[in-house]
């Protein structure tokens, strides 16, 4: 299940529906092709003709054109002389179009400034979503540029067997609910020491175990810290459904028969009921909610958005942690 925020982007705001993600750094919208307006807004994608506020990336902008390349966005120059970008996403969806500026305009008094995002053309978008929202350590990433310290968000209990789609919460800023949060600090990689598997703007959390029910599983904390190649490291990401391991920690799983506990740094913990180990996949069938990393092609922890209901996750950028807070996510707006 993805996790979608409704946003308000442009002047005059049109509502946008994104995937909250935290794994990425770029964020991106559907763009409407057609240049002709049209009233209202499309409910699908982004009509940039309607948005006094909206420009375009020339080939000549630094981004576009970087002394130093930046592999975390590869751009180029297209045939219109535009910046274009292309973006790989660690479950192997691609995405691509141009580079624009706009606002988020959440009320007449309060919006940001423009913003780098990036103005998919291609795109299919989900039935439920028209982009992503970049939550990451990157320089462009919503965050970052808009200039938020805190952030946090609050993933619902999924039920298999309701009519509509459950809803959570998401703050930009404080969470009131903060002095009930219990935090781990994120691990840090100065530039000097960037390995080839690690992804240094992700949220990398000092994982040290996994307990079922009252049995600490046999797994050195090692195999949930960076080796020296970068190798499994433990994030956490809205964006990735599932929870996924390294092969030394996902072989040691076995069955799961009683609550599952993720062990962090200072104490901090995330309890998993065993109710909720098993994913409903459709058609009767239920998954257990983690896989291999391996199947991802990554050779990290993820923490995914499965493993995170009911659960406040706050990112205090300022402070550099995370924090973690049980609730009734349904309750929590």
């Amino acid at each position: 299940m993805a996790l979608i925020v409704a946003l308000p982007i442009g002047t005059p705001p049109q509502t946008q529906q994104m995937v909250l993600d935290t794994g990425s750094q770029l964020s991106w919208i559907q763009c409407h092709k057609k240049k002709a307006p049209r009233r209202p807004p499309p409910t699908t994608s982004f009509d940039p003709s309607l948005s006094s506020s909206f420009s375009v990336l020339p080939c000549n902008h630094p981004l576009c054109k970087p002394r130093i390349p930046d592999f975390t966005l590869p751009t180029s120059c297209d045939q219109n002389r535009l910046c274009h970008y292309s973006y790989f996403y660690a479950d192997g969806t691609y995405a691509e179009g141009n580079l624009v500026r706009e606002k988020f305009t959440f009320s007449s008094s309060q919006s940001t400034p423009p913003l780098i995002l990036g103005c998919a053309l291609d795109q299919d978008p989900s039935e439920q979503a028209e982009g992503i929202l970049g939550m990451n350590l990157g320089r462009l990433s919503f965050p970052s540029q808009a200039k938020i310290t805190r952030f946090s968000y609050c993933v619902p209990l999924r039920r298999s067997y309701a009519k509509i789609t459950p809803t959570g919460a998401f703050y930009l800023g404080r969470n009131p609910y903060s002095r009930t949060f219990q935090y781990v600090n994120l691990l840090t990689f100065p530039r000097s020491e960037r390995m080839p598997n690690l992804d240094p703007l992700a949220f990398t959390v000092g994982m040290v175990g996994i307990r079922i029910g009252e049995k600490k599983l046999n797994i050195s904390a090692s195999v949930f810290r960076p080796s020296a190649g970068g190798a499994g490291q433990t994030m956490i990401d809205s964006g990735t459904e599932f929870t996924f391991l390294v092969d030394e920690a996902y072989s040691k799983i076995g069955r799961l028969i009683g609550n599952m506990v993720l062990e962090f740094d200072k104490g901090v913990q995330i309890a998993v009921d065993k109710e909720r180990h098993l994913a409903d996949v459709g058609g009767g069938v239920h998954c257990l909610g983690i896989g291999r990393s391996q199947m991802l092609g990554v050779p990290s922890n993820i923490i995914g958005n499965f493993h995170q209901q009911n659960l406040w996750v706050e990112f205090d950028l300022a402070n550099r942690r995370v924090g973690f807070g049980r609730a009734d996510c349904s309750r929590s707006v």
